[in-house]
Parts: C-alpha cells; structure tokens; sequence
C-alpha cells in the first residue's frame, strides 16, 4: 500500500512539474526566437506559430477589464484554486488514480499560465491551429494540460455515471 501511494505521489508531482516544464521552456523559446505576431508556418499554413502576448484569461477573456479587477480574477483567485487543487490531491489519498492524473494536468498547465501573468503581466501564447471549417484561437502548451486535464476528468465523469446505473441492476 505504501509503494502505492509513493507511486501515485510520484506520478502526481511528475505530471505537474513536466507540465509547468514544457510550457515554460516552450514560453522562452518563443519570446527569445519570435518576433510579435511573426508567423511561422510549421505544416502547410495548418500549424503556425504565432507570438502574442494575453493580458486576458483563455481566448483574450477579460482583456478589457481594469487592472485590478483583472488581477483579482486572473492572479488571486486562480492561485486560491490551484492552492487548493493541491491540498485535494496531496490530503485525499483516495481520489481515483484518474482523477489525481487529470487534477495535475489542470494544476500544472493552471500554474504555467498565473506564474506568466504574474512575473511577465501576460501570457505568452502561440500555438495557432487552421483545418478550414476547423481553427482555434492562438494558445500555449499550459492551455493544452489544461484541456487534457479537464477531458480526463469529462470522460471519468461519464464513464462513472454510465457504469454507476449498470452497478445497480
């Protein structure tokens, strides 16, 4: 039971610290090698790299917003909840090893993007991806362990109450 838990601590603090590694390493290539709204074409105009800098929260939200306000929403609160996300998974040893996989994408990716916006004032994004019908706003790799963080736990969720009736019958 013990390697167990060693083993799921490990994974947790793994998962977080690459996390918060790739998105920043990528974060300062791209500032030191990118010039602002530069474009580099990496596969045919449908990955394209592009340096912008977010003073807001996922897709520019809360661009406009006064400063303070902004930092309340985007700094403090998400520092509480990402203080909180790791009180979770370090005092309830009995979270599924799923949901402990998807709370640390969440945390590394959460804490990646508020260590920017507090030593920088913004985020640096840049991944931008165009398939026709299908393109996305410009992102980082925090955004990325974000998403993959909340499919974890979207899919867990589903998985759960679809099994939870079956284990009624």
């Amino acid at each position: 039971m013990k390697s167990s838990k060693t083993l799921g601590l490990t994974l947790m603090l793994s998962i977080i610290a690459l996390s918060i590694g790739c998105d920043q390493v990528s974060k300062m290539i791209v500032r030191k090698n990118i010039d602002y709204n530069e474009q580099i074409s990496v596969i045919e105009n449908r990955f394209i790299l592009t340096k912008v800098e977010n003073t807001g929260a996922f897709l520019s939200a809360g661009n406009d917003l006064p400063p303070s306000v902004r930092f309340v929403l985007l700094s403090l609160l998400p520092i509480l909840v990402l203080g909180y996300g790791l009180f979770l998974l370090f005092t309830k040893p009995n979270f599924p090893r799923v949901m402990q996989v998807g709370i640390s994408f969440l945390i590394g990716g959460g804490i990646g993007n508020v260590y920017d916006r507090i030593v920088y004032g913004s985020v640096t994004d840049f991944i931008h991806l165009d398939f026709g019908l299908f393109r996305t706003g410009i992102f980082n790799f925090a955004d990325v362990f974000i998403m993959i963080g909340i499919g974890i736990l979207f899919i867990n969720s589903i998985k759960s109450k679809i099994a939870a009736p079956a284990a009624q019958r």
